[in-house]
């Protein structure tokens, strides 16, 4: 350290790199690092990474933005769930007359119910796969330079989730629609 400050005069280092001759040797060297720079600085001046140390701070970061964009996806199908519930509700107040008439003509609440269900999660379905195919898309035109590709496990996720967030958002109109009392239906303008 002082032979490179006087025969080269630099006063501060921002880095050294050294190498070990094989791996098990990497501890033992760090530690004579550590002890070598000791003689002229004091502990809190410096620090001494191995290659393994670097990994595990990458690793920390990567995992801090996977918990991150799961957070963002979280967000944005719960988003995505409050348009589809929103939607049937509307779908439902339109259509009141058409389920006094099913209901007057013999279908049970059950029929009404899965119905707009079956609705919702069809609607939610499409989106998925609109959203799978604009992520294909995304992947096409990015391979040349990000060697990206879409597992077909994360596919089947993908649709799962599309699947479960119309399921889940679709329940609340689908049971407003069954409830609704076929007279009281016919007679709504």
């Amino acid at each position: 350290y002082t032979t490179m400050q006087r025969t080269l005069d630099i006063k501060y280092y921002s880095n050294i790199v050294t190498k070990a001759k094989n791996q098990q040797d990497i501890d033992l060297v760090i530690k004579k690092i550590e002890l070598a720079l000791l003689q002229d600085l004091d502990s809190e001046d410096f620090s001494v990474l191995s290659q393994a140390n670097v990994l595990e701070s990458l690793k920390n970061i990567l995992n801090i933005l996977s918990i991150g964009l799961a957070t963002i996806a979280g967000i944005s199908l719960v988003v995505g769930g409050i348009g589809i519930m929103n939607i049937m509700l509307v779908t439902v107040n339109e259509r009141i007359n058409e389920i006094g008439l099913r209901k007057a003509l013999g279908a049970t609440s059950r029929d009404i119910g899965i119905q707009f269900l079956f609705e919702a999660t069809i609607i939610s379905l499409l989106g998925g796969i609109i959203g799978l195919f604009l992520g294909y898309i995304t992947t096409v035109v990015t391979k040349p330079i990000l060697d990206a590709q879409i597992p077909w496990w994360a596919v089947i996720v993908a649709l799962g989730f599309s699947l479960l967030v119309g399921l889940t958002f679709g329940t609340y109109p689908a049971l407003k629609a069954a409830k609704k009392d076929p007279i009281d239906a016919l007679r709504f303008e």
